[in-house]
This record gives structure tokens, C-alpha cells and sequence, in this order.
């Protein structure tokens, strides 16, 4: 499989793409500014005119339109001294900016210039598969339990821990594929995750007992788990600046993965025998994942990051692959090597009305098994060292570690065992729930047909949260933007879920806490998910990202043991320990020191 994923690349030149170049004299007129401003403004802008409205003179750090066109002293921008100046604005704290930094900047410059096309568009929805993966099978997982429960004569408590394999899974993939998509590339795992999941997930259908089903769930656990810190990552560094609330809006695959998941667990599980119908489902959602890879994988091409390319010391690729972009978006670009050098090296001013392209030579590709080898060497400690290179990124990660680490265990305290909360239509104001009339909490139950069409009910509610996310994290009040948006959703989040146990006393009362729950709570993981991947720079992005899930994952494998081990009825104990831990985030949240809003990412 390793080979099959690899054979499917190849080397990008640009020579590949003929007709995208223009001169750097003439990349005014293809510039992000030339389609954005009204006609009269960018006249002004081609004859070198300083408007007096002042827009230009702005604080360089807190400048949002990155692509805007900016006279620099008497030098165009669109020279190499105006590209030089450009690309080392915004303050720096008496540091050097990094090669790396100067190129990647001039990088997100282009792509800025490209703009939103079809390509990004397509990546869009592709990127999304690893979002809807995500859920559809985190949630999924959780919709079998009542029937593994029933087929296997499991407590409604044991069972639980079923859901601590598929965390384990997860854990694991989050943290494997997270660090290895920065030394083996973001193809490779962006492919790779969606393989994994679906041929275990299909295969856990056919299991015959439940340690088998353990086994499964674990297994797919790890290819699902590498979907969100991949796809965020890949996502991002071909996303223009001037769209990066995008990245809040991917998240809206989320809620709807969780929509088909419920609404195919109503068919199946709602309408089958027990025995029958988890297998139905499981094998459906498998099938599903299936096809999601085979539309990654064999109709769309994929490029590789520029970033990563950059950070890996293929700069030709790099320029090759904003090349491709313009190329698939219909646009033009300016981006050369040589541009690239000019402008990092302090080189003159290129006098060529288009500069010269280099030599492409074909290099030998190395085998599958050298190239593994090589690249799995540079997993070290020095992959995370700097995340810590300053005080203020320092802080940074410890915070939001913390808040995923919180949120992974909070989260499926709560909402991996959702159906079996709603199932029991009430608990009395908090207080012990009424004795049952059937079997006791030790004893497996089925779940009603109703219950599963609540859970439907409270995942479509979600929808609204991820677009209202997608909004908010631009907006420049200081109780939205990113920070804010991400700590009034989560505090909302964590004060429902007090009154879901406190006033839940019936199942209408149950259904409507627990659907503004969903939404708070896809507006929290939807900027968190967005918020996280823009704080770390390229070359350690899929590291810190990766991190952070792997910390969500680890906490989340403890939440069923929690919730399994909990003293009581095992009902109320784990909502409010789950409100608690999301408490706790919100504290975290608003003591974070950097708004990623408007900012150039690295």
C-alpha cells in the first residue's frame, strides 16, 4: 500500500504549466489589490499616487489585507526592494527574520495574488472528507454501543470502554501521522488516514465477538485520527489570507458527518434487530470512507505543500507548485527562484523583463523503503524544541495544549454516550433517576427508534454553529476574532451542560439542551480546530498540531474508563465532570496571548 500511495506522485516543475508566468514588471495587474479595488483606486495605485485616506499607513502587524498594494518609500512594491520590505513587515522583536520566514511569506504573498479558484474549492470539499471522517465515526462508534451491548450481554457500563479502543487508535494516529506529514509531507498521510479507516471500519461489520470489535475500532481509530491536524494543516498553507476563515468553515463537515452517521443509525439500528443493524450501519459508513479515499486519491491531484516543500529544501518544487495552483485557478503569477533569492539574499534588482527559468534536471526518485528510512530519522525532540523558541509561542502551546487536552476528555464525557443519556428520557432535577422499569443500568437495554431520531434531531442543530464560527472569528470586536469566539462558545458550552443534568427532567427538556449544546459546541471545536494550526510556523505545524491532538485522543481514552468506573448510575457524575474540564479550557482560552486574526502565517 505504501508503495501504491507513493508511486502516485511525482515531481513538479514548471515547466508543467506553461503560460501562468508574467513579469514581476507587469504582477500589479494580476495582484490580489487589482481585483479587489474599484477601477479609480487602482489607477491611482499603477501611477504610484499616496491616498490620503491613510489605509495605507497602518500598523504592519495589524494590517489584514496582506495583498494590498503598498508604496514602499520611492520603490513599487512589485520590484525586489518593494518585495524585500514586504515580506519582512510586522514586528519581530529584534529578531532576524529567517530565510525560511522571508521566503514563505513572499510564498503566502502569491498565493494571495492567485486568490481563491478551483483548485482551493476542490481542496475545500477533499479536505472536509477527513472532517466528515472524523465524526462520522467518533459518533458512529458511540451509536453501537447500545447494540454491542445487547448482542454481546455487556452492561450498558462495560461497554464503555469500548469506546477507549477507538481512542486509542486515535491517539496514536493523531500523534503518528500528525509529525510524520512534517518529514514525510502531507500527502502521503492526507491519503493514507482515509485508507486505514475504511478498510478496518468495513471489516469491523464481519466481527464475531467484542474483543474482535475492539480490535477493529482501534485499528480504523488510527487512520481517523491523523484526518483533522493533516487536513487543517494541508488546508491552511493553500488557503489566501484574505480567506482564512475558511478554515473555521471546513469545520462545518463535522456536524454534517455526525448528521449521516445518526441519520444512517436511525435506518439501520432503529429499524433492525440488534444483531442486524450496527453491522448495516458500520459497513455503510465504511463504504462511505472508502469512496472519500478513492476521490482523493485517484480523480484528484494533489500538490504537495509549498511550505513543507519549502522547509524540505525543494525550493523549485515550491515555486512549481504555486505555479500549478495559478495554473488550475486560471490566473498568473510572478514567483520565480530567482525571485525568491533576490529578495532573501539582498541580490539587485532583476533587470529581465521575465526572469529566466532554471534548468529542470530529473533526479532518480530513491526507493520506498530509503525514503522511509531517511525521513523517519528526523523524528527527535528537536521537531518540538521550537515551539518554544519564544516566551510569548511558548505560553502559547502550553495553553492551547492545555485546552485540547481539557476538551478531549470533557468532549466524550458527554457525547460519546449521548444516546444512552437520551434514552432515559429525564433524571429528576439532577437527583437519583427513578428506578427503571425493565433492567437495571447493569443490564443491557435497547434503544428506542425515538431516541435515535433525537440524536438526528441534535446533530442537525450543530449545522448553524459551524457557519456562525465561520463569521465570527473575523470579526474585529474583542468578544469575537478567534480568542473570543473560542472562549464565549466554550463557556456557553460548559454552562449547558450544568443544565442539561439540573433541568433535564424530561425528553423534550433533554433534546433542547442537548441541541444548544451541539451548537456551542461545533463553534468551539470549529475555531479551535481553525485557531490551532495558524499559531505554529510551517516547519512544525504538523508537529504542534499534531500534539495537540494526540493530547485531545490521550484524555479522550480516559473519558469511558471515567464514565465506566464512575460511582452512581453513571448518568449525571460524567456530565458534570465533563462541564468542569470545559470550564477549565475557557479559563485557559482567555489567557492566551496571541489573535491569529489578520496575521501572515509562516
Amino acid at each position: 500500500m505504501a508503495g501504491l500511495l507513493w508511486s502516485g506522485y511525482r515531481s513538479e516543475s514548471v515547466d508543467d504549466y506553461p503560460g501562468v508566468l508574467v513579469p514581476l514588471e507587469e504582477a500589479h495587474l494580476h495582484s490580489h489589490s487589482s481585483r479587489s479595488r474599484p477601477p479609480s483606486d487602482l489607477d491611482d495605485v499603477v501611477l504610484g499616487y499616496d491616498d490620503e485616506g491613510g489605509h495605507r499607513h497602518k500598523d504592519p502587524a495589524d494590517d489584514e489585507d496582506t495583498g494590498m498594494l503598498l508604496e514602499m518609500g520611492t520603490e513599487p512594491e512589485y520590484s525586489i526592494d518593494g518585495l524585500r520590505r514586504e515580506v519582512r513587515r510586522g514586528n519581530k522583536g529584534g529578531e532576524k527574520w529567517t530565510d525560511y520566514e522571508m521566503k514563505s511569506n513572499l510564498i503566502n504573498k502569491a498565493i494571495q495574488d492567485i486568490g481563491m479558484g478551483r483548485y482551493n474549492w476542490q481542496l475545500f470539499v477533499l479536505c472536509g472528507f477527513g472532517w466528515f471522517a472524523d465524526n462520522l465515526w467518533m459518533q458512529g462508534i458511540s451509536l453501537t454501543l447500545p447494540s454491542l451491548s445487547a448482542e454481546f450481554d455487556i452492561s450498558e457500563k462495560t461497554v464503555r470502554y469500548t469506546t477507549s479502543f477507538l481512542f486509542a487508535g486515535l491517539c496514536v494516529g493523531s500523534f503518528i501521522w500528525g509529525i510524520g506529514s512534517d518529514v514525510l509531507g502531507r500527502r502521503l498521510a492526507f491519503n493514507a488516514t482515509l485508507f486505514i479507516a475504511a478498510i478496518f471500519g468495513i471489516a469491523s461489520a464481519f466481527a464475531t465477538s467484542w474483543a474482535g470489535v475492539c480490535f477493529l475500532y482501534a485499528a480504523l481509530g488510527f487512520g481517523v485520527g491523523g484526518n483533522l491536524p493533516v487536513d487543517g494543516a494541508l488546508f491552511l498553507e493553500f488557503l489566501p489570507d484574505a480567506s482564512s476563515s475558511l478554515l473555521t468553515l471546513l469545520s462545518v463537515w463535522w456536524p454534517i458527518g455526525q448528521l449521516c452517521s445518526s441519520l444512517l443509525a436511525w435506518y439501520f439500528i432503529g429499524h433492525l434487530p440488534a444483531e442486524q443493524g450496527w453491522r448495516h450501519f458500520v459497513f455503510s459508513i465504511g463504504i462511505i470512507t472508502l469512496v472519500m479515499f478513492l476521490v482523493r486519491f485517484f480523480i484528484f491531484h494533489l500538490y504537495e505543500s509549498p511550505k513543507f516543500l519549502l522547509s524540505s529544501g525543494r525550493q523549485a518544487e515550491a515555486v512549481a507548485v504555486v505555479h500549478g495552483i495559478a495554473f488550475r485557478n486560471g490566473r498568473k503569477t510572478w514567483l520565480t527562484e530567482e525571485i525568491l533569492d533576490a529578495v532573501v539574499d539582498g541580490l539587485p534588482s532583476l533587470s529581465a523583463a521575465t526572469p529566466r527559468r532554471r534548468q529542470h534536471v530529473t533526479r532518480q526518485r530513491p526507493s520506498t523503503a530509503n525514503i522511509i528510512k531517511q525521513r523517519f530519522a528526523s523524528f527527535s525532540s528537536n521537531r518540538l524544541r521550537p515551539l518554544f523558541s519564544s516566551h510569548k509561542l511558548g505560553l502559547t502551546t502550553v495553553l492551547i495544549w492545555f485546552c485540547w487536552a481539557t476538551i478531549g476528555m470533557g468532549y466524550p464525557l458527554f457525547n460519546a454516550f449521548l444516546p444512552q443519556y437520551l434514552s432515559h428520557g429525564g433524571n429528576n432535577g439532577g437527583q437519583q433517576p427513578a428506578p427503571r422499569t425493565s433492567t437495571s443500568i447493569d443490564s443491557p437495554e435497547p434503544i428506542s427508534a425515538e431516541t435515535y431520531r433525537n440524536y438526528a434531531i441534535t446533530s442537525i442543530a450543530g449545522v448553524p454553529g459551524s457557519l456562525l464560527a465561520a463569521y465570527a472569528v473575523d470579526m474585529k470586536s474583542p468578544f469575537f476574532g478567534r480568542r473570543g469566539t473560542l472562549a464565549l462558545s466554550t463557556l456557553v458550552s460548559a454552562i449547558f451542560l450544568y443544565l442539561f443534568i439540573k433541568f433535564g427532567t424530561t425528553s423534550a427538556a433533554l433534546l433542547t439542551f442537548s441541541c444548544i449544546e451541539a451548537f456551542a459546541q461545533n463553534i468551539m471545536y470549529g475555531v479551535l480546530y481553525a485557531f490551532t494550526p495558524e499559531i505554529f510556523p510551517a516547519p512544525v505545524r504538523g508537529a504542534g498540531t499534531g500534539v495537540a491532538s494526540f493530547l485531545n485522543r490521550v484524555t479522550g481514552l480516559v473519558a469511558p474508563i471515567l464514565a465506566a468506573t464512575v460511582p452512581g448510575d453513571g448518568r449525571t457524575t460524567p456530565v458534570y465532570l465533563s462541564a468542569a474540564l470545559i470550564l477549565a479550557a475557557f479559563v485557559a482560552m482567555v489567557m492566551i496571548p496571541i489573535e491569529t486574526r489578520g496575521r501572515q502565517r509562516l
